[in-house]
């Protein structure tokens, strides 16, 4: 996904393995920037599956079966039963075993170590409630399929609440804006100089996942089935627009599976996906552009 021109001042980082850029029409302050920080931080020391001092790594390593929830713990992982039901269980906050064994683990040796397996089921394995999250064996928590929309989110409240006016937030793919209407060029997944649409964003959230963007040997990628194991092999790239980044994260992931476009109609969300083949589709009332 192509970052809008930014016409005002823009803030550029990185954090959580990507590129971020927040667009604002004045420059954020140093206390904006050092919140904004401090925010990212945090986020990254509960959820990062790659710090070895993070609470998802605790939980994983079996140093601890329960540990404090993150102040994220309910929104997310109460939005990951609504994926687990849209998709049949293709996404599973539990894939984090089986994105290790292709060799994307907490050292990115991206070697595979192992023959794919199931993520275990979830529900049966993790919980949270009474301000603790808690696993029945040690389990790799990974929080990828909704994680980075959910900080994009959070990111775009601590701005607003030092700026006025335009703002966007764009974290590689996964953008939040408000204020100005943002028109934005959906990638080709196979060639990042080529676009295959063009969408406007106005108060509101587009993201997008591609089977290029983490990808390493032959055929292994970062979106898996949860039921297999396995990379998914029918679609290259989502796009998805909804209210909020963490919403439009998780339809981006849930588009690579059956179900997905029935959870987005349901959120009244609208969305684009490109198969492996080259074939486009994309929902009903979508209203940007898409090149023939």
């Amino acid at each position: 996904m192509n970052p809008p021109t930014a016409t005002g001042s823009t803030w550029a980082f990185d954090a959580i393995g990507t590129t971020w850029a927040i667009d604002t029409a004045d420059p954020l302050s140093s206390i904006a920037r050092d919140e904004i920080a401090a925010l990212v931080e945090c986020f990254d020391r509960e959820w990062s599956r790659f710090r070895d001092d993070s609470t998802v790594s605790a939980l994983a390593q079996g140093r601890a079966a329960s540990v404090p929830a993150p102040s994220d713990a309910d929104a997310m992982l109460s939005l990951y039963d609504e994926l687990d039901a849209a998709t049949a269980g293709a996404v599973n906050p539990l894939v984090g075993e089986a994105l290790a064994r292709l060799g994307y683990d907490a050292r990115l040796t991206l070697v595979p170590s192992a023959e794919t397996e199931p993520a275990p089921a979830w529900r049966d394995a993790v919980s949270w409630r009474d301000g603790r999250l808690s696993v029945s064996t040690a389990s790799i928590i990974d929080v990828g399929a909704l994680g980075k929309g959910r900080l994009v989110d959070l990111v775009l409240d601590v701005v607003r609440a030092h700026v006025d006016g335009d703002v966007v937030v764009d974290a590689s793919g996964d953008l939040a804006a408000c204020g100005a209407p943002v028109r934005v060029a959906l990638e080709h997944p196979y060639d990042p100089t080529l676009a295959i649409g063009v969408v406007t964003v106005t108060d509101g959230a587009l993201c997008a996942s591609a089977i290029n963007r983490r990808a390493w040997g032959d055929g292994l990628h970062h979106v898996l089935d949860a039921r297999t194991g396995a990379p998914v092999r029918a679609f290259a790239a989502t796009w998805a627009l909804a209210e909020t980044a963490m919403r439009a994260d998780a339809l981006a992931t849930a588009l690579f599976f059956d179900g997905g476009p029935e959870l987005a109609a349901s959120w009244n969300a609208h969305w684009v996906r490109m198969r492996t083949d080259g074939r486009v589709e994309w929902s009903p009332g979508f209203t940007g552009e898409v090149f023939s």
